[in-house]
């Protein structure tokens, strides 16, 4: 069955707004770490793990080095290991740029004599017409742009998050998820990333900015959040309107 021709660009809007419309009403989705380049790189290139002779010999220490010893390091290490991520970003950053351009040229040509040629085809062309007027042009062109970004971030968290993965090379994947409700208004908070065990402090913590393949995301819902949103309409509206 084939559309009528009045009805084709209705379909390619509709087509092309599937997806904005689909985010109506929820906060955009982050990329999944699974498909990024140090996700491959972590699980492809697998650090050399402690040999069995360097494990007897800490067995057979006086001195224990478990977590729960008094000289035991306590940091996060393995699958199910709790360190706290410190979120602590003031971030600004200022971009001006200005663009202009101009153009112009002019082009004339006449032929009043070449063999005579020209009086021999003036004498057929209609209305007066002839070749010794030539051609003339005259064109010009002016562009100019403005553009500017000014941008102030500050942010100071601090979540509990969980060793949910120790990859192969030793690299852990973290994830906190923080959920406070007050009244009717819900704040979450969300950390995932991959961090090395190296860079947790004796204090269990790692910064944000030791975190590869870092998401973090503060938001909420509830009524506030509702009010502060443009109504459904309005999203489809400005989603479908072509002006």
């Amino acid at each position: 069955m084939r559309l009528p021709v009045f009805l084709l660009p209705l379909a390619a809007l509709l087509v092309v707004a599937c997806q904005p419309l689909g985010e109506v009403g929820r906060a955009p989705d982050f990329s999944a770490p699974e498909t990024t380049v140090e996700h491959a790189a972590l699980y492809r290139v697998p650090l050399p793990e402690r040999t069995e002779t360097r494990k007897a010999a800490d067995d057979a220490s006086l001195w224990s080095a478990s977590q729960r010893s008094l000289l035991g390091d306590r940091r996060a290490s393995r699958q199910g290991d709790i360190l706290t991520v410190v979120i602590e970003i003031n971030d600004s950053a200022e971009i001006s740029n200005n663009t202009a351009r101009g153009r112009s040229g002019s082009n004339a040509m006449a032929v009043p004599q070449f063999l005579g040629i020209p009086q021999a085809i003036d004498r057929h062309l209609p209305g007066g017409l002839a070749l010794g007027a030539g051609i003339e042009t005259n064109s010009s062109s002016n562009f100019s742009g403005n553009g500017s970004v000014r941008r102030n971030e500050q942010l100071k968290l601090r979540v509990a998050s969980t060793v949910v993965e120790r990859l192969p090379n030793g690299v852990l994947r973290i994830e906190g998820r923080q959920e406070v409700r007050v009244n009717h208004e819900l704040r979450e908070l969300l950390v995932t990333g991959f961090v090395r065990p190296e860079d947790i402090t004796r204090l269990n913590e790692i910064t944000y900015d030791k975190i590869a393949g870092a998401r973090i995301s503060y938001g909420g819902r509830g009524v506030i959040s509702t009010v502060q949103q443009p109504a459904y309409g309005a999203q489809i509206t400005d989603i479908l309107a072509p002006f």
